[in-house]
């Protein structure tokens, strides 16, 4: 259907402040089985029509044409991207393009277990999962659902299949301070690394106070003794990883407020309806869906791409009171 894309010569994206740009976090879905209370309304929610999403065919074009441009990692998001149907059948597709060296997921973990034999037979390298909390009441309240009984078999089963497992919990003050040891503690004897993610104010999360990562630093190490830079490469992202003494796993923080790392991000951000961003809280991007479905050649798309990589900010605009891109909701941008 797109037979132009492999005849493309592969160039490197390099944007205007010298970052190399190798790294798409891809959203299949804005829909999700939870409510999370700093990514979602209780209420009132509407999804996306259907005919906006990009269908599979569309987005699979899009990495591919990616891939000549050195994007080499691609982390499939939500939503729940395991809301969607077809999506184990997306990522076995997804891994047969040439150019893509990895391919990983995010999901809460829910539907996890169900589908984590046919995700492994489809390649999938890694899983992150997302989890705030250890006591299930505490879950139904951050997550307005159920389903906690089922996110810690699904952990083990994934580590037991061999997958690289990431557990990414969002410390939130007044809500779940007092769950940061008991999860550090799954990575003590576990070959899983847990993942704190400093609170980002957009959307429903501008209301919640966050909790910064030096303080969660004390926390763990009040608790566990020394945190360790880890000299082992654990990701593709902007996370810092560490040992403690006696730990198997790793703990890894993502401080994009308080320590903002934009200066390596190496990443775009693509959309369940087609636009691509440069920044999380930009508001320019590239509507690929309308290109794609009004025929422009690949090398068009191309270009569009490269002149929309030379206007990526060189910084997140957190904190800013007048931009509008900070009132919307994550599930809408790609989790």
């Amino acid at each position: 259907m797109y037979p132009e894309t492999n005849t493309l010569p592969i160039r490197p994206l390099v944007d205007n402040a010298g970052r190399t740009i190798d790294y798409l976090r891809l959203s299949i879905t804005d829909r999700c089985n939870l409510r999370c209370l700093y990514c979602m309304p209780t209420e009132g929610v509407s999804w996306m029509p259907h005919d906006e999403v990009l269908r599979f065919e569309e987005t699979l074009h899009i990495c591919r044409i990616m891939a000549t441009l050195g994007i080499k990692t691609v982390k499939v998001t939500g939503g729940e991207p395991l809301v969607r149907r077809g999506a184990v059948d997306f990522i076995r597709e997804l891994k047969t393009v040439d150019g893509i060296d990895s391919v990983t997921m995010t999901s809460n973990g829910v539907l996890l277990g169900e589908h984590l034999p046919a995700l492994t037979a489809a390649g999938l390298d890694a899983v992150n999962i997302s989890l705030d909390t250890l006591d299930g009441e505490k879950f139904r309240h951050i997550t307005r659902a159920d389903g906690f009984d089922s996110i810690l078999p699904a952990v083990n089963q994934a580590v037991e299949l061999g997958l690289k497992v990431k557990i990414n919990c969002v410390p939130i003050r007044g809500f779940n301070e007092d769950d940061v040891i008991k999860l550090a503690a799954l990575a003590k004897s576990g070959r899983i690394t847990v993942r704190f993610i400093e609170l980002m104010p957009l959307g429903e999360a501008s209301a919640l106070k966050p909790i910064p990562a030096d303080e969660l630093v004390s926390m763990i190490e009040g608790e566990y003794g020394p945190m360790r830079p880890s000299t082992v490469k654990l990701g593709f992202g902007p996370a810092v990883y560490y040992t403690l003494p006696g730990f198997t796993g790793y703990i890894g923080l993502i401080s994009a407020v308080t320590h903002r790392f934009c200066n390596g991000c190496n990443r775009l951000r693509l959309t369940a309806a087609g636009f691509l961003k440069p920044c999380l809280t930009s508001d320019i991007g590239l509507d690929l869906r309308g290109l794609v479905r009004n025929g422009v050649s690949d090398g068009e798309i191309v270009g569009a791409i490269r002149e929309l990589v030379k206007k990526k900010p060189a910084g997140h605009s957190f904190g800013v009171v007048d931009n509008e891109v900070n009132k919307i909701n994550m599930f809408r941008i790609g989790g």
